[in-house]
């Protein structure tokens, strides 16, 4: 490998992710082919969607019309995560780590090598998180509560909305009641058991849950220097408002019907599922996409569990430190050789190293004139 050469002194750092083109950036035919292939995508999956709710519904025979507002939101929510995943994925990184990933996915080399790698990966990184207690327990503690209460919100809503569960009482009196999939009897249950009490207070656990966690980071936001620097109050301040304002209205509304017999319900209901519907049109164009983004993180670690196992670990070329694996080194090179970056040979060294490689360039070169 030959010697990179020496970095202009006011250059910035080659890991800048500034030095990575964006969408605007790029050619305007680049740009209506991207967006042209989003729009594509993002109506394809809308479609399907519309479709799933029409034949899951039993032809809209289970859809409650008094929740058409949330699912024409989550039609949006499918357009938007559609047009902006596919946005993503066409930048050149995010685009060879996808297709790694994804060969990474379905590789009999490395089922054969570790077959609960997958699993092991998919609990570490989307469910439990591991490396947020590494950065702060309380972090984790706070984003744990989040993530479980949206997922149990999601995974009551969405069928609810889109009129695949349906809960209908099994006599004229009494409180039986079946728990339907489209159509389907799947269970009984007595709404006056503990069961039952779970099955129709499932929303307020999942408030009960989101509540703090919110809390904890809208704090921080207020009270943390790190965490106040640079932050915006669309991107970084409104989705945590939007959270807890969801889940107080929705303790509202349960608190309403059971003590104040109804008082004040429309309100909070129409208070409610304004809030909802904002967030989810949101979620596509926020700082919430990252959860449609996690799930990469799967990939990008099994396209690097080979070269771990194999201790195949790329040392930097100055100081000898290991920098990561040797696939994804390679895999960084060609990104910066697919965006025309004429500096690759810089991945050779790590970000220590890069820096000070940079400022005895900058004594010997620049500052050497002032002499």
């Amino acid at each position: 490998m030959t010697e990179p050469p020496a970095p202009p002194a006011a250059g910035p750092d080659v890991t800048s992710p500034g030095l990575l083109p964006s969408p605007a950036s790029a050619p305007a035919p680049a740009r209506r082919s991207v967006a042209a292939r989003a729009t594509l995508a993002g109506t394809a999956v809308s479609v399907l969607l519309v479709l799933a709710i029409v034949f899951g519904s039993r032809l809209l025979k289970d859809f409650d019309s008094a929740l058409l507002p949330y699912a024409v939101a989550t039609v949006f929510l499918a357009f938007g995560v559609a047009y902006r995943y596919t946005v993503w994925i066409s930048s050149p990184g995010a685009r060879r780590l996808f297709r790694q990933g994804w060969r990474s996915l379905f590789s009999a080399a490395n089922f054969r090598k570790a077959p609960t790698a997958l699993p092991r990966m998919i609990a570490t990184y989307l469910g439990f998180q591991k490396f947020l207690g590494a950065r702060s327990h309380a972090r984790w503690a706070a984003h744990q509560l989040i993530f479980w209460g949206c997922l149990l919100a999601a995974a009551i809503t969405f069928p609810l909305t889109w009129g695949w569960f349906t809960f209908t009482g099994d006599s004229a009196a009494g409180p039986g009641y079946e728990m339907r999939i489209w159509g389907f009897k799947i269970l009984g249950f007595d709404s006056l058991s503990v069961p039952g009490w779970l099955m129709f207070h499932g929303l307020d656990i999942a408030a009960v849950l989101v509540i703090p966690g919110a809390s904890y980071f809208l704090w921080r936001r207020m009270k943390d220097r790190g965490a106040m620097t640079g932050q915006r109050f669309g991107y970084d301040l409104v989705p945590l408002i939007a959270l807890i304002v969801i889940s107080v209205t929705g303790l509202l509304l349960t608190f309403s019907s059971i003590f104040l017999h109804g008082g004040g319900y429309e309100f909070l209901a129409v208070l409610h599922m304004v809030s909802v519907v904002f967030t989810l049109i949101h979620i596509p164009f926020g700082k919430f996409f990252h959860i449609v983004q996690r799930p990469a993180a799967v990939g990008m670690q099994l396209f690097k569990y080979p070269s771990r196992q194999d201790e195949r670990v790329f040392a930097c070329k100055r100081c000898g430190e290991p920098i990561d694996t040797v696939a994804y080194v390679e895999n960084l090179r060609g990104t910066m050789r697919d965006l025309s970056l004429d500096f690759d040979a810089w991945a050779a060294y790590c970000p220590r190293c890069k820096r000070v490689l940079r400022g005895s360039a900058y004594l010997s070169n620049v500052k050497k004139g002032f002499k």
